[in-house]
């Protein structure tokens, strides 16, 4: 039987033969963790090679993914779908292995990471998931749901404002299935951290809540193994593990320095490490009996059958329960889930009301819930203004997540991933650019989630420019794989919310007003076609010399301004287009049927940034949009001075109309 460091040096000349290899990487993080990783992924890690998916496997969350190479190497030795050729494909084109480790496309990555943080954070999402999970199936007599979140981060993680944000909701939370192993090494690609980074990283969790093991030797099996007994023996609260670790661990001359973080080791220092480990196969070979010893199929298979043989029995006294729980890890909504939200739309269709889209989404949210048990919500310490909080949820349906909201969005993701809940979050427009990049993650990973934003354009008013959002929306719309909806009233609102709903490989962002906006008449054929995400809300008797596209609240001005041209004997046909991607997605027939390409002289009005109308209205067209920032002022001032009025669409149409006559 091989000693454990030698298993643990598996994982590093593994590490150290595909970066070298792909003459690209950071070979640094996994030879100094791989101590650690053989320890908690042999002895400590509930979890089944054989079906990574495996409901109530552990998850495993590698913060700092540059270090990719750790976990390819785990799963490969342990015995997923991870081949030694895939190793040797490391960061190369169409690969399993990239260069940071990405959900979907390699078995057992529980979720995208690189942006350092987020995988911090969305282990807290995952952590936040289960406890939710067990406190909802869970029985007195058998615990359905019971496993545990790792997250490995490094400096540069708890670096980074978004790990505050997580711990400390975390600790808060008292999410103690969370066990963070932090690889204390002191090394980012700048040297020694200690001239950037010198706090008392134990004492800072332990402010927040977590139990702190401190001093642990990242390069002693057993002392290792001792402080991880001691995680798993839950005091209630979430556990930080602090391993002392060399960075590059056994390389001779780069060891411990910044030289070894993202950069190839070199053939020579390759050899020399080799040597020093110990270690004599050739590059690529692992020893059958360090291969053995590593594998982890059978035992995988025995403990995922010891669960299932759990949920018989649970499925035996709780049926209903059981299948609850199966359809919604499956991630399948219920039979007859938009019956509600459908009727809500059909009722605001025969009953139009004005009303806030923000106070729309609030209604809608509640339809969406009757048929959706697993919908969770929250906000970013706007409930109230956000209106996310729909009147029958309770508190274990909704979180007020604080002033957070990076973290929110990245631990919404999370439980996305973790899978259980369709989450939503909620916050100002201007306030997603604090998020930003984890609506880009749950993008880039396909995952549905939804981020309710409110407050949508200048007409927020009085708080000023700094919470005006002026270029947000053209932000979301050239992110791709995100959905943007911005309706005009509640019946766009709510087909916008099953839209969200139904979705299972897009994320959705829905964009709402602050201001009470006037509901729309519309025929059966236009209500029908809302859903298509751009439609023919308004048609003039004789055919339509101009086209007029709008969203949101400047749906209203934009009638108002075809009823005006009308009077001048202009025929303007007006485009409601509550979301483009989605109108993109139809068939190019319907697609021209609403903007005919013979109908040149078009405009689009939209209170944002202008930029991303124009492939629809052309050169020969215009926009009506804000392509500075806002001021200070009561929101109809606001849009009054900086243009967004029917009269500048009226005036704005019959130049764009009058030169297409001219051409003509």
């Amino acid at each position: 039987m091989s000693s454990r460091f030698q298993l643990a040096n598996a994982v590093r000349v593994l590490a150290m033969d595909a970066v070298q290899a792909a003459n690209s990487g950071h070979p640094g993080a996994p030879m100094g963790l791989a101590d650690v990783a053989e320890v908690l992924w042999r002895d400590f890690l509930k979890h089944d090679p054989n079906d990574p998916l495996w409901p109530d496997r552990d998850r495993f969350v590698l913060s700092n993914g540059h270090g990719s190479m750790l976990l390819y190497a785990l799963l490969h030795l342990t015995g997923y779908d991870v081949s030694l050729q895939d190793l040797k494909d490391f960061r190369q084109l169409h690969s399993k292995t990239a260069g940071h480790p990405e959900f979907g496309e390699c078995p057992g990555v529980e979720t995208t990471t690189g942006p350092l943080g987020q995988g911090f954070a969305m282990a807290v999402g995952m952590a936040l998931a289960e406890q939710k999970l067990a406190k909802e199936f869970n029985t007195q007599e058998i615990d359905l749901v019971d496993h545990r979140t790792w997250v490995v981060a490094g400096d540069g993680c708890l670096m980074e404002g978004i790990s505050h944000e997580a711990a400390s909701l975390a600790g808060t939370l008292a999410l103690s299935k969370l066990i963070c192993l932090y690889d204390d090494n002191g090394i980012s690609i700048d040297g020694e951290v200690q001239e950037w980074f010198s706090e008392d990283v134990p004492a800072r969790f332990e402010a927040y809540g977590w139990r702190v093991i401190r001093n642990v030797n990242g390069h002693d099996a057993e002392e290792i193994s001792d402080a991880l007994k001691n995680a798993v023996e839950s005091d209630g609260r979430p556990t930080l593990v602090c391993c002392k670790t060399v960075i590059g661990f056994g390389s001779p001359n780069k060891g411990g320095t910044a030289s070894a973080h993202g950069s190839v080791l070199g053939e020579e220092e390759i050899a020399l490490t080799k040597a020093e480990l110990g270690w004599a196969a050739p590059a690529w070979e692992i020893p059958g009996d360090v291969a053995a010893a590593w594998d982890q199929r059978d035992s995988g298979a025995q403990r995922h059958q010891a669960w299932q043989a759990k949920l018989e029995t649970y499925r035996a006294s709780n049926a209903a329960l059981a299948a609850e729980f199966e359809r919604r890890m499956s991630g399948e909504l219920p039979a007859g889930w938009s019956d509600a939200i459908d009727s809500f739309a059909q009722n605001q269709q025969a009953n139009p009301v004005d009303l806030e889209t923000r106070k729309s989404s609030q209604a809608a949210i509640g339809a969406v819930a009757q048929g959706v048990p697993e919908l969770f919500g929250g906000s970013a310490d706007l409930t109230g203004s956000n209106n996310t909080r729909w009147g029958e949820a309770n508190d274990d349906q909704y979180l007020s997540f604080g002033v957070r909201e990076f973290g929110m969005t990245a631990i919404s993701n999370g439980m996305q991933l973790h899978g259980g809940y369709r989450p939503f979050t909620g916050t100002f427009l201007i306030f997603m650019e604090y998020a930003r990049n984890a609506v880009r993650l749950a993008a880039l990973m396909q995952l549905p989630n939804i981020f309710v934003y409110t407050h949508d354009s200048v007409a927020v008013g009085e708080d000023g420019p700094t919470h005006q959002p002026v270029e947000q929306l053209a932000n979301l719309r050239t992110t791709p794989n995100l959905a943007t909806w911005r309706p005009c009233d509640t019946v766009e609102t709510a087909v916008a919310w099953k839209s969200a709903m139904a979705s299972r490989t897009t994320p959705t962002a829905l964009v709402f007003t602050r201001q009470k906006v006037s509901a729309q008449a519309r025929s059966e054929e236009a209500f029908a076609n809302v859903k298509r995400g751009g439609y023919v809300l308004y048609e003039p008797d004789q055919s339509p010399q101009v086209l007029l596209i709008a969203t949101g609240s400047e749906v209203a001005i934009t009638m108002a301004a075809a009823e005006s041209l009308l009077a001048q004997g202009i025929a303007a046909r007006v485009v409601s287009m509550p979301c483009v991607e989605v109108f993109e997605m139809q068939d190019a027939e319907y697609r021209e049927a609403v903007l005919p390409a013979s109908v040149r002289a078009r405009v689009a009005v939209e209170a944002g940034h202008p930029d991303t109308w124009f492939k629809y209205v052309g050169l020969d067209g215009a926009v009506v949009g804000i392509d500075r920032f806002g001021m200070s002022a009561p929101g109809a001032q606001a849009l009054e001075t900086l243009g967004m009025t029917t009269e500048r669409i009226v005036a704005t149409a019959l130049a764009v109309a009058g030169r297409q006559a001219r051409i003509g």
